[in-house]
C-alpha cells in the first residue's frame, strides 16, 4: 500500500524515522551537536496547539490539537529552533505552522 505523502519509514540504531530525509536531518543536526554548533536536541517534542474540548451531544471530549515537531535545538545564537522535515508543505502543515506562531510565538522552520 503507497504511502499518502510516498514518504518511506526507516529504522535506524533502533530509532524509528517517519521518513529517509528525516533521518538523514537528525544524523547531520546530531553532527552539529557534536561539533558544539547546537545544543539540546530533541526530536518527536510535542505541543499542544488547542486544549481538549467537548461540543454538545457528544459523550466524550475530543482531544487537544497537537504538534509533534521532528526537532528543536538551541543554535549558536542561543536561539531555540524548532524544525519539520518535510519534502513538500502540506495544507495540515500550514495551519499547524500558523497555529504554532500564534499560540506559542515559534517560527516553525522547513528543512
Amino acid at each position: 500500500m503507497k504511502r499518502k505523502y510516498r514518504n518511506t519509514p526507516v529504522v535506524i540504531d533502533g530509532v524509528r524515522f517517519d521518513s529517509v530525509r528525516e533521518a538523514n536531518r537528525w544524523g547531520f543536526l546530531q553532527a552539529l551537536q557534536r561539533l558544539n554548533k547546537i545544543s539540546q536536541l530533541e526530536r518527536q517534542v510535542k505541543y499542544v496547539l488547542a486544549p481538549s474540548v467537548k461540543f454538545a451531544g457528544e459523550k466524550r471530549a475530543k482531544t487537544a490539537l497537537r504538534y509533534f515537531a521532528d526537532f528543536r535545538y538551541v543554535d549558536s545564537t542561543g536561539e531555540t529552533v524548532v524544525e519539520d522535515a518535510k519534502g513538500r508543505e502540506t495544507e495540515a502543515f500550514r495551519i499547524k505552522r500558523h497555529l504554532m506562531k500564534s499560540v506559542h510565538g515559534i517560527d516553525v522552520r522547513l528543512s
